[in-house]
């Protein structure tokens, strides 16, 4: 049984972004090498990607993380992830789920449109089939609202799965359990780094679009330090000795 400690109502969103970028800066180019190819594997490969989710991401959180305790760090670390294959693969298709479910309840939905649509005669459309369309499309936007809600839960249950698992040897159910119950004692945190991030996003988006990727490395790190404020690593976080109270960015080791 692994005692793995977490801190409540720890993280500091401007504290994470600004110690975030502290630790890319050094090595820039080599974090936006390795959050690009990231991007690539994810975003770019269907249905695979649903199963590097987890590798590839634990892999870049443990590049981070070695990074935080003033390790050497390269590009080819970021598959170290694939070395807790199975873990982080079920813990990423967990994690993608609400987004595998919209993905085919949104194609049935056009698909139906479609059939529907291509089905029709050329004649006026019936009061009662415009009835139908109308609640079919209420039915959507409802379910569209709740679908949100609930991926909203699902993604702040996960938020430290992968860094968790990433960093430790513990099982996709424990590392989920413990995401769960360490998310919900931050979700304040949670909530505003991820509005902080976002604005920073788009930011990212008006430099002419192509900006997102530029800030693609800080999302990472930001994430990285927000996780180490949550779970306070029992190593020193440099070679020359332990790190003061504020070095996480959080508020934990102050005295009250």
């Amino acid at each position: 049984m692994h005692h793995i400690q977490f801190q409540k109502s720890a993280i500091d969103p401007s504290g994470a972004i600004s110690n975030g970028w502290n630790l890319i800066k050094p090595n820039y180019a080599m974090y936006l090498g390795i959050v690009l190819l990231t991007w690539v594997l994810i975003a770019c490969i269907p249905c695979l990607n649903v199963l590097l989710l987890g590798p590839i991401s634990g892999g870049v959180y443990y590049v981070l993380l070695r990074d935080m305790r003033g390790e050497p760090v390269n590009f080819g670390m970021m598959f170290k992830g694939f070395e807790k294959f199975g873990t982080l693969l079920a813990i990423g298709v967990l994690q993608s789920l609400p987004g595998i479910i919209w993905q085919i309840v949104d194609t049935t939905a056009n698909v139906s449109t479609r059939i529907w649509s291509s089905s029709g005669s050329s004649s006026q459309t019936s009061e009662a089939e415009v009835l139908l369309i109308g609640g079919l499309a209420a039915v959507y936007v409802v379910f569209a609202i709740v679908f949100a809600v609930l991926s909203i839960v699902w993604a702040i249950s996960f938020a430290f799965a992968i860094p968790l698992a990433a960093e430790h040897d513990i099982g996709p159910i424990e590392a989920l359990k413990l995401s769960a119950r360490a998310g919900w004692s931050n979700v304040g945190g949670i909530i505003v780094t991820a509005i902080l991030l976002m604005l920073i996003a788009i930011v990212g988006f008006l430099a002419l679009c192509i900006g997102i990727f530029f800030v693609l490395p800080l999302f990472f790190a930001t994430w990285a330090f927000v996780y180490r404020q949550v779970f306070p690593s029992n190593e020193p976080m440099f070679p020359s000795g332990p790190p003061p109270p504020t070095a996480y960015g959080g508020s934990y080791g102050r005295e009250m």
